[in-house]
């Protein structure tokens, strides 16, 4: 706190921010500060609302130790003073005996006599108070439940009594009612009366979230398994990282382990960590570690007990290691308990637990499957590569150098295998180099790979490491004497230096020219280095047309399309003279998408149709997948969107023999994902989207795996899927190299700008807001792109405007009007203004109506700018929309004059539908509201009724009968009255 509050109206300003702040140790520090504060002035109210506020920070702070010592002060401070509790006052202090009888029970060092006591003790101050006993036979029978007594009659005298104003609140009570069924195996029954809060009609402060953990088992063990998924997605997220709800936070972990996922459980014990150090209450550990065991027992017997686990901070934990930690931990934690109850069933409920099989081998839980190999650390090399069967490598080490060279010169995928399991072998200390001329001397094998290497990294995209790598195997195989290999490399090295990105607005331009200078380099090795074997030759002049090829389609220049058919018409004489199939077919590829790239996509049908002819013939049979996808792309192009599925479909039936990488299946599920959307079949692309994310993960290419997951994220956003969206999105911001910022910052900020959305959404105000207020701030520094900031801090705006922040509000839709002169974004902007000012109307009546047509004002000038520019909007124009804004503001704060006017200008606007305009419903809409605001609000039902009536039979003799059916409700309606 930076300066104590003066006087008490700070005080209590100060304590009204504080609520407004998440629980935990910022919340519950500054609370004691407030206290400290208060005992300044010589007025007990502001001491009494203060430490009232101290008391809710330490109970969902889960700092139960302190709770009870603060209600203590605020019981004497009753009796000394009870004038000072006024109504609502008193209401919250005789509520709170329940907090700290909830408080000792979680610590095992109070005596049993203790919580007895103070039962006792509660019951005394509600006779006395003249208050109903049902609050009090609610907290004994949960001391029952606590010790393992026979709860029956507990919970009948609790139950069976009428509820009083200081019960629990609905959602607490049915919990407590569904986990006595659930105690008493009756699933069903459990599952039934927990429906209304299962169902988001009864809630509070802890509710649905720890209903929704309970709940899961049972969901599953009564086959509701959809059910069960879609709870843990929203149960879990209002439960993470929440010290007061780490028990909740152990039962997702459970139902993890129970359910197969036991990666998704291990990236969920990770996410959060801080619960092993920040959860005070001995009975919420307990009920935590409990939890983890559950999972960390399930991972180690599948035999992954050496895997990463997040633990207690100061040390790096295995599997095994932290099960064993929690398990004493846990132990002694329920020993302590059972002590204290003099029963035994704490360390029953939590064998029971962790005795309990799996429930289902597996369930899909969200859009990112991944498995415990998944989540393994392994080098690149020892990555899977595909679902398909691992080729057969010879197991002679001469046998498999002289596999992978040939197959390498062959363009066969089996090299992959080879070259991987090479070098494995190679970086063995005991590795021992065969003393056989067929295979050459090891320089030569440590320069294939590296050349192999470089390879692999520029089919990443990753251009500067690629050619480092080519440089340093031309180096060595000029070493063991081996110039054409040298010379190879170095043309590898020249395109992969070409393909850098250049950074500015001239990028493309420069690119361009790189790609000229690294040809032009390629043609003078080529000419320089004699001897060259013909399968070098061929790749020499592969490199060299793929280098102008990737310059036409940097630079889209007419002038750039005859030089790449003449480098791919010298290719192909070379490689049919030399019969090098390979070569053959990667010539007519380069062809044919020649063809693509400058527009004549008829021709690069029929190139593409000979070649596919010529692989069935011919061969080679790797090349027909890729081959199918560049036809399936060009049938995207050509809008033929069911061809190309088709095509898409059958490469990728195709490339199931061969292993992902090689045939680039990561790019096939992108594209048949982009085909199904075009078919309209939005969950079979989700499904192809993700299913490219995850080879790209497996094969190292992060980049463009997480732009697919984000696509994914949002597709599954657009079709309501709000809480997988979040899910897959949290999952991804929590990797690693997110977390460090080793990840492109704008990727990330997009996904981020996802969730927030997503957040936003379903309906979690408090945290959307956050996420794009830190987003706003971030993207105010963006100085290459200030369009996008203009759209985030508009966005930004109008969640603020949706809390009542209005100041806030205004602030950042100035932030986004100022990023909007730089780069224009009318659209966005005059959306968001709009919309604030409905907000502000709507909130604030006539008060606000000067702020929200100032907002309106703001909108105004950003549709004169728009049409100056010739802007043309994709939905209704922007007046349009202003005019109708302007009559919903005016109707909001009572100016209904201003409003009908404003409305006849934005039906006038609109003009009078069509039978096919899409803007009927637009239209009808604006009459709707006209009418009610002359025949209601402005009394004048003759007229209204003349406009409706006019509009409905329009509207019904046009086809547009659902259209018109508001205005026939609201034409009976004014009948009716008058």
């Amino acid at each position: 706190m930076p300066t104590a509050p003066q006087t008490t109206d700070e005080l209590y300003q100060a304590l009204q921010q504080n609520q407004r702040r998440p629980y935990g140790r910022t919340r519950t520090v500054t609370a004691e500060e407030l206290v400290d504060a208060a005992e300044q002035f010589a007025e007990p109210l502001p001491l009494a609302r203060a430490l009232l506020e101290l008391q809710e920070a330490y109970t969902y702070g889960s700092e139960p130790r302190k709770s009870p010592v603060v209600f203590a002060r605020l019981l004497t401070l009753f009796d000394e003073q009870p004038d000072v509790f006024d109504e609502r006052l008193r209401h919250l202090l005789f509520w709170r005996f329940k907090w700290v009888a909830g408080a000792l029970r979680q610590l095992p060092e109070i005596p049993l006599a203790g919580l007895r006591q103070w039962l006792t003790e509660m019951r005394d101050r509600y006779e006395k108070a003249g208050l109903g006993l049902q609050p009090y036979y609610g907290q004994a029978y949960q001391l029952a439940a606590h010790i393992g007594e026979d709860t029956a009659l507990a919970y009948e005298l609790w139950a069976g009594r009428t509820r009083t104003r200081l019960s629990d609140c609905e959602a607490c009570e049915i919990c407590e009612r569904a986990r006595y069924h659930l105690a008493a195996n009756d699933d069903e029954r459990a599952l039934r009366v927990w429906e209304p809060v299962l169902a988001g009609k009864e809630s509070c402060q802890e509710e649905p979230a720890r209903s929704v953990s309970y709940a899961l088992l049972p969901l599953l063990r009564t086959g509701r398994t959809d059910r069960a998924r879609e709870l843990h997605l929203t149960g879990y997220r209002l439960a993470r990282r929440n010290p007061s709800m780490s028990g909740e936070v152990g039962r997702h972990l459970e139902f993890c382990a129970l359910t197969g996922n036991e990666a998704r459980g291990l990236e969920l014990l990770a996410e959060n960590r801080i619960l092993f150090d920040e959860v005070d209450s001995p009975l919420d550990q307990l009920d935590f570690l409990t939890g983890v065991e559950v999972l960390l027992k399930r991972v180690e017997h599948l035999g992954h007990g050496e895997l990463p686990a997040a633990g207690h901070a100061g040390r790096t934990w295995t599997v095994a290691g932290l099960r064993a930690e929690v398990r004493s931990r846990a132990d002694d934690l329920a020993a302590r308990f059972d002590a204290r109850n003099g029963t035994t069933s704490h360390t029953d409920r939590r064998r029971a637990r962790l005795d309990r099989a799996p429930l289902l081998d597996t369930l899909e839980l969200t859009l990112r499957t991944r498995s415990l190999d998944d989540v393994a650390p392994t080098s690149p090399a020892a990555a899977p590569t595909a679902a398909s069967p691992a080729p057969a490598v010879p197991d002679t080490l001469p046998e498999l150098i002289v596999r992978a060279r040939t197959s390498d010169e062959q363009g066969h995928p089996d090299a992959r295998a080879c070259w991987a399991r090479l070098r494995t072998l190679v970086a063995a200390p005991d590795y021992t180099h065969p003393d056989d001329p067929a295979v050459g001397p090891l320089l030569q094998l440590r320069a294939d790979l590296l050349a192999e290497e470089a390879n692999r990294a520029g089919e990443k995209d990753e251009f500067t490491d690629s050619a480092a790598l080519h440089e340093q195997a031309a180096a060595l195989y000029d070493d063991a004497g081996l110039p054409g290999h040298a010379a190879l490399a170095r043309a590898g090295a020249l395109l992969a230096t070409a393909e850098i990105p250049a950074q500015g607005p001239d990028g493309a331009e420069a690119k361009a020219a790189a790609l000229t200078a690294a040809h032009a380099s390629m043609v003078r090795l080529h000419e320089e280095t004699p001897g060259l074997a013909p399968y070098q030759e061929a790749r020499v002049l592969r490199l060299r047309a793929t280098a102008l090829g990737l310059r036409l389609q940097t630079s889209r220049s007419e002038e750039h399309v005859a030089p790449v058919f003449a480098e791919v018409d010298l290719l192909l004489a070379f490689a049919t003279r030399h019969e090098i199939v390979g070569q053959i077919s990667g010539g007519l590829l380069l062809r044919a998408s020649t063809c693509a790239i400058s527009g004549d996509l008829p021709a690069a049908v029929t190139e593409i149709d000979a070649l596919l002819d010529r692989l069935k013939a011919h061969g080679p049979v790797w090349h027909l997948p890729r081959t199918l996808g560049l036809r399936g792309r060009i049938q995207l192009a050509l809008r033929d969107a069911q061809t190309a599925y088709t095509n898409l479909t059958e490469a990728l039936r195709l490339a199931a023999d061969w292993p992902a990488d090689a045939v680039d299946t990561t790019r096939l599920h992108g594209d048949l994902a982009e085909a199904c959307m075009h078919l309209g079949r939005p969950d079979e692309a989700l499904r192809h989207l993700t299913r490219s994310a995850e080879l790209g993960l497996r094969h190292g290419s992060r980049t463009d795996a997480f732009c697919a997951y984000g696509n994914a994220a949002q597709l599954s956003l657009d079709l309501g899927r709000v809480e997988d969206c979040i899910a897959l999105l949290d999952s991804l911001l929590a990797e690693p190299d997110v977390a460090a910022g080793e990840l492109d910052d704008r990727l990330v900020a997009q996904l981020r700008l996802t969730r927030a959305r997503a957040l936003h959404a379903g309906e979690d105000l408090k945290a959307a807001t956050a996420e794009f207020v830190a987003l706003a701030a971030e993207s105010a520094g963006w100085d290459d792109d200030p369009g996008s900031h203009a759209v985030i801090a508009a966005e930004t705006a109008v969640l603020l405007g949706e809390s009542g922040e209005f100041g806030r509000a205004r602030e950042a839709a100035d932030q986004a009007l100022a990023a909007h002169t730089r780069e224009p974004r009318y659209e966005q902007l005059s959306s968001c203004l709009r919309e604030l000012a409905r907000l502000q109307a709507k909130q604030q009546g006539p008060e606000g109506l000067a702020d929200a047509r100032a907002f309106l004002d703001d909108a105004g000038r950003v549709a004169d700018e728009a049409r100056a520019a010739e802007y043309q909007a994709h939905g209704r124009s922007l007046d349009t929309a202003l005019a109708y804004e302007h009559g919903r503001v005016n109707a909001y704060a009572g100016e209904y004059e201003d409003a009908l006017a404003a409305l006849e200008k934005a039906l006038a606007l609109l003009g009078e539908p069509g039978p096919e305009d899409d803007r009927a419903g637009e239209w009808a809409e604006c009459v709707r509201l006209a009418g009610a605001v002359e025949g209601i609000y402005l009394e004048r039902p003759a007229p209204a009724l003349t406009r409706l009536d006019a509009a409905v039979s329009r509207l019904t003799a046009l086809g547009h009968t659902e259209e018109a059916e508001p205005l026939a409700s609201l034409a009976a309606r004014l009948r009716d009255e008058e």
